[in-house]
């Protein structure tokens, strides 16, 4: 039985960006449960510099090209999509509203955008699913995972997802640990207890470490149960589903990845939440890009804003773009009506700056629409 619709709330009218969101959403949070969802690691330097990053890139209009018929969709692993947005994968959405994972996932498919759906999502994978699976107009369903130290339960969690109708797999990469987020604990935040990770009940315990004098709870603790190129290769061959690595800030890793048969890499620095003072995700974007040279596709997310973010995201070599914490700030302020109004904004906002741009297809949005763009950067375009 599919369940029941969310709960429908009107977008304050004074909210016509996704910064004002952000305003609104931390108004309407508890002070603690926003410092858990909005806060990075260390000093935020990272969190400040994926935003900066883009805002930094200048564009380079062009003007008087005929671009009627113009239009923003694009092809994801075979699959069309009406725009290259998608949601990235967001743990826990119920502490941001009570409809969570749901409402979100009700907003992705009314606005044709895909869905990455987290490993810790609050509510289960096959009730979001089965909430849109029958949607002709929805964007591609994938599911985050982390790979657990349980191979016999994260081959279940695979079976569960195809199952369910989730068309790929979206494995995060960089965070064997999680990072030091000093906002968040200075706030004392916890958990509530109606807020869980829910697939993963039924995961075995884990065999209880045994440190000896001196040694280190990360590296000969935490560490010797966190996934290596091995685990990637493992899954690839045992998932009938194509698996994407999200976390890649390298372009050696990039190749490596390819090598390990992913289907798709995701540069990402985990919206600087686990490593302070990391490079932005723009600035290493080219470089992975020119890394695969067009064999994947190739997506980003880190600080995305703006339709000029997404656009100039796509100028540098990305397929399409995630978006993480302005879903949040949208289902905090307005439930399902505001995650969708987020995604309408940010396609609006990339229709504009490409009639502006002289743009009609995302294959015309090349680096020369970058005023000074990167040395070497090459455009691959037309992954399928």
């Amino acid at each position: 039985m599919r369940p029941p619709p969310p709960k429908l709330m009107p977008v304050p009218p004074e909210v016509v960006t996704l910064g004002d969101y952000e305003r609104a959403a931390q108004q309407r949070l508890d002070d603690r449960i926003w410092a858990y969802l909005q806060g990075g690691a260390g000093d935020e330097i990272t969190l400040s510099a994926n935003l900066a990053a883009w805002q930094a890139l200048s564009l380079w209009p062009r003007v008087l090209r005929n671009l009627a018929g113009g239009h923003t969709r694009s092809t994801l692993l075979g699959r069309e999509m009406a725009h290259p947005i998608l949601l990235a994968p967001v743990a826990f959405q119920q502490l941001a509203h009570a409809d969570g994972e749901l409402a979100t996932v009700h907003a992705a498919a009314a606005q044709g955008a895909g869905m990455v759906v987290s490993t810790q999502a609050s509510m289960p994978l096959e009730v979001l699913a089965d909430a849109v699976r029958a949607d002709p107009f929805r964007g591609p369903l994938w599911f985050q995972l982390y790979l657990q130290y349980d191979r016999d339960f994260n081959l279940d969690l695979v079976r569960r997802a195809q199952l369910a109708g989730y068309e790929a797999l979206v494995v995060t990469v960089d965070a064997p640990s999680s990072g030091v987020r000093d906002r968040e604990r200075r706030s004392g935040f916890k958990m509530p207890p109606h807020v869980h990770a829910a697939n993963l009940a039924g995961l075995p315990p884990r065999a209880p470490l045994s440190l000896a004098m001196g040694q280190s709870p990360v590296f000969d603790g935490l560490l010797t149960h966190a996934p290596n190129w091995a685990d990637i290769e493992w899954l690839v061959a045992a998932s009938p589903l194509p698996v994407l690595l999200k976390g890649i800030m390298h372009p050696e890793d990039a190749q490596q990845a390819l090598r390990s048969g992913a289907a798709g890499v995701v540069v990402s620095n985990h919206g600087g939440r686990t490593l302070d003072t990391v490079v932005s995700t723009a600035a290493v974007l080219p470089g992975i890009a020119r890394a695969v040279a067009g064999q994947v596709p190739v997506l980003v997310d880190g600080g995305v804003r703006r339709g000029t973010d997404v656009l100039k995201a796509l100028a540098l070599g990305a397929d399409a773009v995630l978006v993480g914490r302005p879903v949040v700030h949208a289902l905090a302020t307005a439930g399902a009506q505001g995650v969708a109004h987020v995604i309408r904004l940010l396609r609006d906002e990339l229709e504009i700056a490409m009639a502006l741009t002289g743009c009609a297809t995302l294959a015309d949005i090349t680096p020369e629409v970058l005023f000074n763009p990167p040395a070497g950067l090459e455009a691959h375009k037309g992954v399928q």
